[in-house]
């Protein structure tokens, strides 16, 4: 067998490459969301060997049929990395954002065997339940998702899980980067008005939108071209405006940030973690913004969980996933769900 070899791929993940990957025991694990799909190929040791990458896959934002599309997306440009075919690939766990219903998780499920036959054992579960598994690994704790959209899932000592959040960007998503977009161009248009203080979040939404006066961002929000992950792009905008100075756009964060520490805080005193000792992981790029989130959403935690603690996760999602396909061949799927 030829030695193993590292390389870089253009999304810039180091992976484990070989020539002749071992056929036998590889597995898939796709992470996919509001904005991006991610699937990860995995040795029978648990390596990356190869990666891929595709657009949003949520079924309520993009449809079932889109969201199996951009699935199988990931996984072929997974594949042709590897240079291997999908029949090679034993199981396949999808976490999605977007399956909370059990009536919609039925039908996504349904698209995917149609659409990926080839691999015979395929688990389908929501994006918190994967990112959870990613965040402690199996173990009692919670993780915290700030992407597009959020949600918090956790685990407790007694194998209980509960979730809070995930409802979507009209009735919730609070904290997330479309939350984040929605507020700040609220916070643009009051300032137009006379209504709120001046922001340097205007300059940065006409940037964003390629827009000449306040005025026209009701055309361009309101276009039926404008989608909700295009929308919490601009959320990034703020980040950057924020992290420059501006008092409105930290208030924002600040705001995300307490919103996302609510969630944990339901999830918390739903499973009766209050007294218990537990890392709280967050991921998402909602995060990229740092303490600036991080630091409101660590103080509504304390306020009822003295000991719970943040921490990054042990695995991004999209691994967590392959590891429980890797689970699944052995017929465990305990340690996710």
């Amino acid at each position: 067998m030829r030695s193993l070899g590292r390389t870089t791929t253009r999304t810039g993940v180091e992976l484990l490459a070989r020539r002749t990957p071992q056929l036998s025991r590889l597995v898939v694990g796709v992470d996919g969301g509001g904005t991006t799909t991610r699937a990860v190929i995995l040795d029978y040791q648990q390596r990356v060997i190869a990666e891929g990458r595709a657009g949003p896959s949520n079924p309520l934002r993009v449809g079932v049929a889109n969201a199996a599309s951009a699935v199988r997306e990931a996984i072929d440009e997974a594949c042709s990395e590897a240079s291997i075919r999908r029949g090679d690939l034993l199981a396949a766990t999808v976490g999605l954002a977007g399956v909370r219903r059990q009536d919609i998780r039925d039908h996504v499920r349904e698209k995917l065997s149609e659409c990926l036959k080839e691999i015979k054992l395929i688990e389908l579960l929501t994006d918190g339940e994967i990112a959870l598994y990613g965040a402690t690994g199996g173990a009692p704790g919670l993780v915290v998702i700030a992407g597009t959209g959020s949600i918090c899932c956790g685990r407790n000592s007694q194998g209980k899980h509960f979730c809070a959040g995930g409802w979507g960007p009209i009735v919730g998503d609070e904290g997330g980067g479309s939350w984040i977009a929605r507020k700040a161009l609220q916070a643009v248009a009051k300032a137009t008005d006379g209504r709120g203080p001046k922001t340097a979040v205007a300059s940065a939404a006409l940037s964003y939108f390629k827009l000449s006066a306040p005025d026209d961002l009701s055309t361009a929000i309101y276009a039926p071209t404008m989608t909700n992950d295009r929308l919490a792009g601009f959320g990034k905008q703020v980040m950057r405006v924020a992290e420059a100075g501006d008092e409105t756009a930290r208030e924002i964060l600040k705001m995300a940030g307490q919103q996302l520490g609510i969630a944990a805080v339901a999830v918390i005193k739903k499973l009766q973690m209050e007294k218990e000792d537990f890392p709280v992981a967050y991921v998402g790029g909602v995060y990229g913004a740092g303490e600036l989130v991080l630091q409101p959403m660590r103080a509504e935690i304390k306020r009822v969980a003295r000991k719970a603690y943040l921490a990054k996760p042990l695995f991004s999602p999209a691994i967590a996933a392959g590891m429980i396909a890797r689970n699944l061949l052995s017929g465990d799927l305990a340690l996710a769900v």
